[in-house]
């Protein structure tokens, strides 16, 4: 898809100075994916402990 930005030049070349990626628009992508990767990171955080497993830890390891 293509779409005009106006991002600001510093910004970008930093990213892309950091990162040693080429283009413009891997930084981009990789920035979008990364965002994308922190929240559902957050989402999975909050359903912690909320959900009951009965496993038995050393069963499933092979600990009899």
């Amino acid at each position: 898809m293509r779409t005009t930005l106006d991002l600001p030049e510093e910004l970008l070349n930093k990213a892309i100075s950091l990162s040693q990626i080429k283009t413009k628009t891997q930084v981009i992508t990789i920035a979008l994916q990364e965002m994308i990767r922190k929240y559902e990171i957050a989402d999975l955080k909050n359903v912690k402990g909320t959900v009951d497993l009965d496993i038995d830890l050393d069963t499933l390891r092979g600990r009899y």
